[in-house]
């Protein structure tokens, strides 16, 4: 048996940050029977996940968390949620296993190109867990290719799509964001630090104020992972207020990355869409190489 067929039976432990998507992994392997422990972030998990989980442990906790995974038997790890708060170093203080590690995780923090992400991907390696991405715990929850609701895109949405996807890949080799924005043949917006709801809010003010002129619906968002980008961590995401923010915004449709994003209460998310007028669409090389669908 392989490594990878053991492992699947192994104790995982789900460290969740904000939003709801790991309430949704959660739920996902419980319905599958898979074994795990939940550790909310505290400051970023929500209420809901802060009920649900074993335990709730801070930044500064290093060496708590350690324990509590070696205590309970976990041998795999999952990073899911948002982390909006940059760690408190003085935290570290108070942890006498953070303490300990303090110069490896300084090292490991400080050194290289790598993503803070793919860093402390790193740390957990060297402790000897296995850290695993959402493909392979609840695949269900990434976006599959094609088009995923009832609304389909036009050749002019098409040619909008491959423009933005187009910009998503320099935005990418920059490591600066993981979305973008064209209408009309033309890239209006870039995703940077704000993110992708202001980066949207932003494109509604473009139209408002007549810089983007657009006739009925036109323009899409494309998001998609940054090129040689970890998978198991830091996926972009899109969810009902996405959808609720490209409506605001006038465009035409969504379009994200198959199996490289994911979408949240997936199901919410598509009807939305659907309610909407948008199209949702997953992305991959075979459907870029397509023909648009016709008018």
């Amino acid at each position: 048996m392989s490594e990878r067929a053991d492992a699947q039976f192994a104790r995982l432990a789900l460290i969740a940050g904000n939003g709801v998507i790991p309430r949704q992994i959660a739920d996902a392997l419980e319905t599958a029977g898979r074994d795990y422990r939940l550790i909310a972030i505290k400051g970023e998990a929500d209420e809901a996940t802060r009920r649900k989980a074993n335990t709730e442990l801070g930044w500064g906790e290093i060496g708590r968390l350690y324990a509590f995974l070696n205590k309970t038997g976990c041998e795999e790890v999952l990073l899911i949620g948002g982390v909006s708060r940059r760690p408190d170093f003085m935290s570290f203080l108070a942890d006498f296993g953070t303490l300990k590690r303090l110069p490896a995780i300084i090292r490991a923090l400080a050194g290289g190109d790598d993503s803070l992400l793919t860093k402390v991907i790193r740390l957990f390696e060297e402790e000897g867990f296995l850290v695993v991405g959402i493909k392979d715990v609840a695949p269900q929850l990434l976006a599959s290719s094609g088009v995923l609701g009832r609304v389909k895109p036009s050749k002019a949405d098409w040619r909008d799509l491959q423009l933005a996807l187009e910009a998503t890949r320099r935005l990418g080799e920059l490591d600066i964001g993981q979305a973008a924005v064209a209408v009309g043949d033309r890239v209006i917006a870039l995703e940077g630090a704000e993110g992708t709801d202001a980066m949207l809010q932003r494109c509604a003010e473009l139209k408002s104020s007549g810089r983007v002129r657009a006739r009925g619906r036109a323009g899409v968002l494309v998001k998609t992972a940054k090129p040689n980008q970890d998978l198991r961590v830091d996926l972009p995401t899109v969810g009902p207020r996405t959808i609720d923010l490209a409506h605001s915004a006038g465009l035409a449709g969504i379009a994200v990355e198959a199996q490289g994003a994911l979408i949240a209460d997936k199901n919410d998310t598509l009807k939305k869409a659907d309610e909407a007028g948008l199209f949702v669409v997953g992305i991959d090389r075979a459907l870029i190489s397509d023909e648009p669908v016709d008018d």
